[in-house]
């Protein structure tokens, strides 16, 4: 059996972490910024998720010189104009506080009957001098309340169309099914398999 190819992964976000994993499997092996001495903050200077994702990913490339990929996702609400969108991990200041954030975004949609949202996730890959960008999309609602404890970020809010569940009331692997991350990566998979 020949070993996986490697690929870096530019983020030190583990949530995001294990769920690319845990989605893509044995296929590949993901390397994580740490595993490769990478123990810089990437600044996100973009104004669109795909300017920030390509960043990252050319940071590691011309860098470090690996072949990897970035992400970067937001949740856009319909009713507060597609906020917060690319300042989603920053929705209620600097220090990336999910609880903080989710109060916030509750906050602002307190009395709005229109409660439509969908996450969005955008991949920049880069290998070799070729750079692809794929997007997964998942719609969905803001509910009023938080309910379960499982995922990261604004899943306790948010509830896809697909079920009755709230992202953080499923199980990894069921989220990963139907989840905006799971689906870009779905594309990000099959580019690798057919390169």
């Amino acid at each position: 059996m020949t070993n996986p190819k490697k690929i870096v992964f530019a983020t030190n976000n583990l949530h995001k972490l294990e769920e690319i994993r845990d989605i893509i499997g044995g296929k590949f092996e993901i390397l994580s910024l740490k595993e490769i001495g990478c123990n810089e903050d990437i600044p996100e200077t973009a104004d669109t998720l795909e300017g920030n994702a390509e960043i990252k990913a050319r940071y590691i490339k011309e860098h470090y010189g690996y072949d990897c990929f970035a992400d970067d996702t937001g949740l856009e609400v319909e009713t507060l104009g597609g906020e917060p969108g690319v300042k989603s991990a920053r929705y209620a200041g600097e220090n990336h506080d999910s609880q903080a954030n989710m109060e916030l975004l509750l906050k602002n949609m307190h009395g709005k009957e229109n409660r439509n949202a969908r996450f969005r996730t955008v991949i920049a890959l880069i290998m070799g001098d070729e750079i692809t960008l794929m997007d997964g999309i998942v719609e969905g609602v803001i509910t009023c309340e938080r309910a379960g404890d499982s995922g990261f970020g604004y899943d306790p809010i948010f509830r896809p169309l697909e079920s009755e569940l709230t992202f953080a009331q499923m199980s990894s692997e069921d989220k990963n099914k139907i989840s905006h991350r799971g689906r870009a990566t779905a594309k990000l998979i099959d580019k690798l398999e057919n390169i």
